[in-house]
């Protein structure tokens, strides 16, 4: 069926596809094309299984994994398990980040702080959560300072890039949770937010895009790659040479 998602790769047990941003994974309401799992089912026809290995935030875009199979997917999360898989992710950020490259190593649990009972924080006695960086370019656009990074996460937790970043002190473009004001979370959820809000927040999503995924499929490694949208690539594409890092 057309305008479902982009596919990056089918065959008898694995379908991986990439994800737009704005798209929840699990069903919220009763469309079927509201979620990628409703999406997954028209593709694949009838009763199927949807069986998703790994899972993106709803403003991210990027790839995702799934199994067609029970044993596909038992074999597949079994190397998500063992952090045997290598993901990169494309974000932007605010500001000039320095140092050019690391790793963000900071444990994250609840924010018990905050009225969004979804937002985690670092915090000393949370769970461990590793992050590594790379910055691609700086550049500066409107007068303001913007970062493209290449993010690999070590562990897996629940918002962890966008977390780390913000915790470092550049937060993610567009991110209405951990960016610069956490109220444009609640704000969008009740359609609330305003010229001005959407002015600051710059992009139509959070600037994350999981980029690539390589693990073992039928013992080849495979490397799966997706391109971003077109409002995040054209953010890039602003960049000229005299920008470069």
């Amino acid at each position: 069926m057309d305008g479902l998602f982009e596919i990056l790769h089918e065959d008898d047990g694995l379908l991986v596809v990439n994800k737009p941003a704005g798209l929840v994974c699990h069903p919220t309401k009763g469309d079927e094309r509201s979620s990628l799992a409703g999406r997954v089912r028209l593709h694949l026809g009838g009763q199927s299984p949807v069986h998703f290995v790994n899972r993106l935030d709803r403003e991210t875009s990027g790839v995702v994994v799934l199994g067609k199979t029970d044993e596909a997917a038992l074999a597949l999360r079994r190397q998500w398990e063992r952090r045997s898989v290598r993901k990169i992710y494309w974000a932007i950020v605010h500001g000039h980040v320095q140092p050019n490259a690391g790793v963000i190593d900071a444990p994250l649990g609840k924010d018990e702080s905050s009225i969004i009972a979804v937002k985690d924080c670092v915090r000393a006695d949370g769970a461990e959560a590793q992050t590594k960086f790379c910055t691609q370019w700086k550049f500066t656009r409107d007068g303001s300072d913007f970062t493209w990074l290449r993010v690999e996460p070590v562990t897996g937790r629940k918002h962890q890039i966008r977390i780390h970043l913000a915790h470092l002190g550049y937060p993610l473009v567009g991110d209405k949770l951990y960016g610069l004001d956490e109220s444009w979370y609640l704000k969008l959820a009740n359609d609330e937010l305003t010229a001005q809000d959407w002015q600051r927040l710059i992009l139509p999503c959070q600037a994350l895009h999981a980029q690539q995924t390589t693990f073992v499929w039928k013992d080849d490694e495979r490397t799966f790659t997706a391109e971003p949208e077109d409002w995040f690539a054209d953010f890039i594409e602003t960049i000229t040479d005299e920008d470069e890092a």
